[in-house]
């Protein structure tokens, strides 16, 4: 009999609103980098039938175009719809202890609010189409299987 391979899936899609304003910068070699936060609310009912509300902080970091396209879009209470990958990182606190977090790679980012655009002297307010406001990141997809391409690339 043959044996079985679990499949190795990483995907997320989250939406959520801003915690504060991003944080935007360049590593060394130049690439743009954006971290933010995302409140994810969740209501349910607990066992006296009441409900209740429970809030999700996640973290989300953006590399290169897609961290670009969040630069001028990205302010705190906006809404957004995330797509990506966990990932894990570890680094040093400054009393030098190790700390690790989870947090999500975004490879497409969908902006929800309305963009307001001064025009003269009124004030147009028009939705973000698909083709303005996605952004996607593909810089990783060159180390996935024909197979995880396949089942990300689905739609």
């Amino acid at each position: 009999m043959a044996e079985l391979r679990m499949p190795e899936i990483n995907s997320v899609v989250i939406a959520g609103n801003l915690t504060k304003d991003p944080t935007i910068r360049e590593t060394s070699n130049r690439t743009p980098v954006v971290n933010f936060h995302v409140a994810v609310n969740r209501r349910y009912k607990n066992r006296s039938d009441h409900w209740q509300e429970d809030v999700c902080y996640v973290g989300v970091v953006a590399w290169n175009k897609l961290a670009d396209s969040c630069k001028d879009r990205l302010k705190k209470g906006k809404a957004v719809l995330i797509y990506g990958e966990l990932q894990s990182r570890t680094f040093k606190t400054d009393d030098n202890k190790s700390r690790t977090i989870v947090e999500i790679k975004a490879k497409r980012i969908q902006f929800l609010n309305k963009l307001s655009r001064n025009n003269g002297s009124s004030e147009e307010k028009e939705v973000l189409t698909e083709n303005d406001a996605s952004f996607e990141d593909s810089s990783f997809d060159k180390f996935l299987t024909d197979e995880e391409s396949s089942l990300i690339n689905d739609d």
